[in-house]
């Protein structure tokens, strides 16, 4: 009797470590969600951009995102066409050409890189065909999506190119995933709404570890500042938290989150994709700075353990003392997850919250390995 009495109170103190550790996230780091600006972009534009898309086998995406891209309002006062679209064309071997080339007969400002299949690469995957873009592109801000991505309206670069007219060298905007009625889509956007959550609030707070590469614009210096780093060559994919990684400070990066500055794509329709997709996301996070490092993974295991810490109590005679504070971790944490939701215009995920916030402790033990060693050496 005394053992398991023992052993319920440090249960239990454990339990109240990890919901305070879980509310300190709240205050110091996600409280920034509410102060985020959706204030509609209205300036005269005057400072240039090359939007960048690499592209390998990407025919049919091409076709039906491209034209939205090429037709951005993006002008100065005189009416002048201020950006250009470098498409890498890398390695295909689908209609990809031929689409390219016939959107080139109607729109003067797409540019084509080809990458023949054997053609020496300086870097791994999309990082040399991002290299090949960059040595292309005529202007110094660097717009990046993928082909798999359709603004959300004509004036997303309008949106995204604002920082730099403020001096900043980063700016990071929310990829959105389309709308479908199962439950892999419901995972899949609620967890890409946590992620813009985390990584913009820890921007906001001076300390920026990531962005989403299909939405996310730098200037030239800071690509070249990027591409110098160690670990730049050391994997296909990630140029996106390794370019935050090399170059993102405290004052020098800006998060986009206007409706009209989203990028919209289809998220993977079967768990096997998923996961495969996911791997190679997470593949980057061994290269975060140790600081955030030890950030992330306090955050991921104070919400496992307080999750299997609360269940556990429910068999304990302080089950009510454990279901009283959860209520109380859960209704903040959900407030944040909300406002997060609106801002992103994902209110309908509101409902799956309670499921949700339990699927993202299994989420974090599916993936932990990818997180802390593996990498995935392809890009598609």
């Amino acid at each position: 009797m005394f053992l398991c009495c023992m052993i319920t109170n440090v249960v239990f103190i454990l339990f109240l470590l990890c919901i305070a550790i879980q509310l300190g996230f709240v205050l110091y780091f996600f409280v920034h969600i509410f102060s985020l600006s959706q204030k509609k972009a209205e300036y005269s534009p005057t400072k240039p951009v090359s939007v960048i898309i690499c592209a390998h086998n990407e025919a049919e995406n091409l076709r039906h995102n491209l034209p939205a891209v090429l037709a951005q309002r993006y002008t100065n006062d005189a009416g002048n066409t201020l950006f250009e679209v470098i498409v890498v064309n890398d390695a295909s071997d689908d209609d990809t050409e031929t689409v390219l080339h016939d959107l080139q007969n109607i729109y003067s400002n797409l540019r084509i890189v080809t990458i023949e299949p054997d053609a020496p690469r300086k870097y791994p995957g999309k990082k040399h065909a991002l290299n090949e873009a960059l040595a292309l592109a005529q202007h110094d801000i660097l717009l990046m999506t993928d082909a798999d991505c359709m603004p959300a309206s004509s004036l997303w670069l309008l949106h995204m190119a604002k920082p730099f007219h403020e001096g900043k060298e980063i700016a990071t905007g929310y990829g959105q995933y389309k709308t479908e009625y199962s439950v892999l889509n419901s995972f899949i956007r609620w967890e890409t709404v946590h992620a813009f959550l985390q990584f913009s609030s820890y921007a906001r707070a001076g300390r920026p570890y990531m962005a989403v590469g299909r939405n996310l614009a730098c200037t030239r210096q800071a690509l070249l500042r990027a591409q110098a780093s160690p670990q730049w060559a050391k994997l296909p994919s990630g140029d996106d938290d390794l370019l935050m990684q090399a170059v993102g400070g405290k004052n020098n990066v800006a998060v986009v989150a206007h409706p009209a500055a989203f990028t919209i794509t289809t998220a993977k329709n079967n768990w096997v994709a998923y996961a495969r997709q996911k791997q190679r996301h997470l593949s980057t996070g061994k290269y975060y700075r140790w600081l955030v490092k030890i950030l992330l993974a306090a955050y991921g295991f104070s919400h496992a353990l307080a999750w299997l810490g609360f269940f556990i109590l429910l068999f304990t005679p302080l089950w009510g003392e454990a279901l009283a504070i959860m209520a109380l971790r859960s209704v903040i944490y959900w407030t944040v997850w909300q406002r997060a939701a609106c801002i992103l215009d994902e209110k309908r995920l509101v409902r799956f919250f309670p499921l949700f916030d339990f699927g993202w402790l299994l989420y974090n033990f599916a993936f932990l390995p990818y997180i802390l060693w593996k990498n995935k050496q392809q890009w598609t």
